[in-house]
């Protein structure tokens, strides 16, 4: 019985055709009625599905996000810029310049409506074209499948299947306390997501004179300077200072009109107590910084024009000898950090004794 059922098998797969090219010889031809597995096909699903992966990724719609909440932070901005227009506009300067910070303001807005107009019809075409190419790719490996005539894949997927649910079943039955993640913060629109270059750039009062410098506002204002702004440019070698520029709002510093003026430490740059670094903060009506050529604190006092000074402790490095830097890049004379934050005045040191 054996034998009869393995001719007539061997006879549905294969047919043999014999002849005889010479005296003595037997040439013997096999076909297979199998259809033969189609690899470039395969290989062509797989290309296709790798570039599909590499063009949808989380990134896009993180700088889509990234976008719309740039453009909800901007209107904000310009409702208080109009705001603060309306109730102080004095018909002069000003007015002048508060509607040129609008203007700047509405530059930005258009900017960012159209980029994201271009970025959503982007992901929308791409969307589409990969939405296209995957229902290909899809039909190409269901007729791929048909070449599985063992069920192999059927047999993997299941056993696909049957790992996940045991992993989920294992997990479930030890499953640890959630790892903590750190607070957000108070900020209400929440964790940075993507930095870009800068949108809208304002020349300013000194555009591309000065390196290095420092500004800010006084967090401890003196009265009727609470929206006061403050400017210290190394105008001496990229290192040395000897006056603070202030502006009566930030509209005035970023058009670069300056009112009051310049508040003069020293005729002269550099001199004795005068400014030295850019690591320089105003705070209750005073400018601290680095005394010229010592490893001291200086404090300029900016209603009574006065200079006192701290001496840090022995051995603390200065004259750019303690520099913050990069891989790339160090940025001179910066062996004194001073900041403010939360009401408070502190300072960075570099010491060798303090490792």
């Amino acid at each position: 019985m054996k034998l009869p059922l393995l001719l007539v098998f061997l006879w549905t797969l294969t047919t043999f055709s014999l002849q005889t090219d010479s005296p003595g010889q037997c040439v013997c031809e096999f076909r297979n009625s199998e259809q033969m597995f189609p690899h470039d096909k395969l290989r062509t699903a797989e290309n296709e599905a790798s570039d599909c992966n590499s063009r949808v990724s989380p990134w896009k719609t993180t700088e889509l996000q990234g976008l719309m909440l740039g453009l909800d932070r901007r209107l904000v901005q310009l409702q208080e810029d109009v705001s603060v227009l309306e109730k102080e506009d004095d018909g002069d300067l000003y007015g002048v310049l508060s509607l040129n910070v609008i203007h700047n303001e509405m530059t930005e807005i258009r900017l960012l409506l159209d980029k994201l107009n271009t970025t959503t019809e982007e992901q929308h075409k791409q969307t589409a074209a990969t939405t296209h190419r995957m229902e290909q790719v899809r039909a190409e490996m269901e007729q791929l499948e048909t070449f599985d005539t063992q069920q192999v894949v059927k047999r993997q997927e299941a056993n696909q299947r049957l790992r996940r649910d045991l992993d989920k079943c294992r997990n479930g039955l030890h499953a640890g306390p959630p790892p903590t993640e750190p607070p957000n913060g108070s900020c209400p629109y929440g964790e940075f997501l993507n930095i870009s270059e800068p949108r809208v750039y304002t020349a300013g009062e000194y555009p591309g004179s000065y390196k290095y410098g420092a500004w800010g506002r006084d967090p401890k204002p003196e009265p009727g300077k609470e929206s006061w702004h403050w400017l210290v440019l190394m105008t001496s070698s990229n290192r040395y200072s000897n006056y603070v520029r202030q502006y009566h709002s930030l509209s005035s510093l970023i058009v670069g009109q300056s009112v009051p003026g310049n508040v003069l430490i020293s005729s002269s740059n550099p001199t004795t107590n005068t400014i030295q670094g850019p690591n320089v903060v105003l705070y209750g009506g005073s400018l601290y910084y680095n005394c010229y050529n010592q490893h001291a604190v200086c404090r300029f006092n900016l209603t009574s024009k006065t200079v006192t000074n701290v001496d840090l402790p022995q051995g603390t490095r200065y004259n750019s000898k303690g520099n913050f830097c990069h891989l790339d890049e160090c940025y001179p004379y910066t062996d004194l950090d001073l900041a403010h934050e939360v009401g408070r005045l502190g300072g960075l040191h570099h010491h060798p004794g303090l490792w």
